[in-house]
Formats: structure tokens, C-alpha cells, sequence
């Protein structure tokens, strides 16, 4: 018997999902989670032999929920869907992938795929530009054109130790070692004009 634990916000789909499976003689659902939080702490207690997890979720979304059981969890088998692709498959395809997920194969439907790579680097890139004071976007800008601390301090009007600790936060936020790494992310993600 494969045992599932069901992770999805909308009761309805919830519902749905577990009467679905029920008919199956293989797979019985073992328990329900309304987000990703609720859903790590069922899966580390219940230990299912496949986690169903949206993908979309309040609290904490399906990407974060999988990433922390994984941390915690390393072979659980976890098969992400989106409420939208629960309503498209039939109940046959979404036992088979049930299924497929127990052997160890990896199922993941091209959409939810594509939606994760987008959040996940969407994520990364903006944010640490993103965490910038427009005065620390200012002195980058200023890094990229080769610029000492001193010839910053003078082109700005503001002390050298300001613009140390101005240079000191930006490779903190943009998570680089040295100023010229600072400069090369500048360039890379078209902060440069």
C-alpha cells in the first residue's frame, strides 16, 4: 500500500483528490495538510510514502515546504502540482504518478517545471540587487566605473569611512567577496547603463 500525504490550500481539491484515490487498491491517504508549514511538520511525523504537495500555497508555498522536509528528510518522495493541474489530469494519471513517484521516478509536469525554475531564479536574481539603498546603487555604479573609495567620498561628498561602510553593505547584500565581483554583478544583471 503506498501511503500519501495530501498538501493543497483548497479544501475542495483536498476532497477531491483523497475520493479519487480512495478507489485505488494501492495507495491510501494517510493525511491532509492546508499549507506548506502544516505540511513539513505531517510529513517529518507521518513519514508517507509520497508527500502530493501544491505548489501554490499561503503560510509557506510548495517550493519552500519541499525544500525544508528534503533538509530534514532526505528520501522523501514528494510529487509538486498545482491546483490547476490537479483539476486537468484525470484520476488515473495522478495515481500513476503516485505510483511512478513510489518507484523513485521523477514526475514533475512541464508547467509546474517551468514555474519553479522562474520562482526560484526570480528569487535569487531581484532580491539582492532589490536589497539596495538608492545611495548604495550609487557608489556600485560608481565601483563599476573603477572609482577608489577616495574618488567616490570626493565625486559624492561624503567621508571615506561612509563609503567604506557603504561598499562594505553592498558586498554583503549582493553576497560577493570583493569590489570587483560587486562590479561584475553590476554588469551581469544590467545595472550598468
Amino acid at each position: 500500500m503506498i501511503r500519501v500525504l495530501l498538501v493543497d490550500d483548497h479544501e475542495m481539491v483536498r476532497l477531491g483528490v483523497s475520493s479519487y484515490l480512495s478507489i485505488q487498491k494501492d495507495i491510501e491517504v494517510i493525511g491532509e495538510a492546508e499549507n506548506g508549514a502544516q505540511g513539513y511538520e505531517k510529513a517529518l511525523a507521518l513519514r508517507p510514502d509520497v508527500i502530493l504537495m501544491d505548489l501554490v500555497m499561503e503560510v509557506m508555498d510548495g517550493i519552500e515546504s519541499t525544500k525544508k522536509i528534503l533538509k530534514d528528510w532526505p528520501e522523501a518522495k514528494i510529487l509538486i502540482v498545482t491546483s490547476f493541474l490537479l483539476k486537468t489530469s484525470t484520476a488515473h494519471e495522478i495515481a500513476d504518478a503516485i505510483r511512478a513517484t513510489y518507484q523513485g521516478e521523477r514526475v514533475l509536469e512541464p508547467e509546474v517545471t517551468t514555474k519553479m525554475m522562474d520562482q526560484l531564479s526570480n528569487r535569487h536574481r531581484h532580491v539582492l540587487h532589490e536589497e539596495l539603498t538608492n545611495r548604495e546603487q550609487e557608489i556600485l555604479l560608481l565601483i563599476a566605473q573603477g572609482m577608489s573609495n577616495q574618488e567616490i567620498a570626493d565625486e559624492l561628498f561624503i567621508t571615506l569611512k561612509t563609503v567604506k561602510t557603504h561598499v562594505s553593505n553592498i558586498l554583503a547584500k549582493l553576497e560577493v567577496e570583493d569590489r570587483t565581483q560587486a562590479a561584475i554583478y553590476a554588469f551581469k544583471h544590467g545595472l550598468i547603463k
